[in-house]
């Protein structure tokens, strides 16, 4: 995970560079999903890549990712993680002052296990691997072209037969990302 969090900063740091010199706004951004961090004890970081001023591309990496916001009560444990995927639009900039409405299309990945305990002694592993297709949309107020804060939800559709069975296909999920852009 260490190289992981290496490489994400360092293509930042490259794309910062070349941001300072084709653009006359801040086209990288950094962001903590802080709602979920507090909520759930799960990290959600992402970069996020501006194309032009209404449009950019995502990644997110989320650790100790949970399927919506079920508990790890009871020996329940989740043992995942996520990669997710996005292509953002933003909206016209609004009469709200620096705020604009957003979508994203996205694809997730989400690798590892869910363990519970069986009735009767032992325990239950369902794996969590599985691919997803969602949408999501939000609202984010960028101060200065630096400090962004952005409330969003988005919901996906599972494509894994296990999960499904233990869980849902469909995930619902909500957020409050706090993000510095450079």
């Amino acid at each position: 995970m260490k190289k992981f969090l290496l490489v994400f900063l360092l293509a930042g740091l490259m794309f910062h560079a070349q941001a300072q010199s084709d653009s006359d706004f801040n086209r990288n951004e950094i962001k903590l999903n802080i709602m979920n961090t507090i909520l759930q004890g799960s990290v959600e970081i992402g970069y996020e890549r501006f194309i032009d001023a209404d449009q950019s591309v995502g990644v997110e990496y989320l650790i100790n990712d949970r399927f919506g916001y079920n508990s790890q009560k009871k020996n329940k444990e989740f043992n995942t993680s996520s990669l997710l995927v996005s292509y953002n639009f933003y909206f016209t900039q609004s009469n709200m002052g620096s705020g604009r409405l957003y979508v994203y299309p996205f694809f997730k990945y989400r690798f590892g296990d869910f363990t519970e305990p069986a009735d009767g002694g032992g325990v239950i592993i369902t794996d969590m691997n599985s691919a997803m297709l969602g949408i999501g949309g939000g609202y984010k107020w960028v101060q200065n072209d630096k400090f962004a804060i952005a409330p969003y939800i988005n919901i996906a559709r599972g494509f894994s037969g296990e999960v499904q069975d233990r869980f849902s296909a469909i995930e619902l999920n909500a957020g409050l990302s706090v993000g510095y852009r450079f």
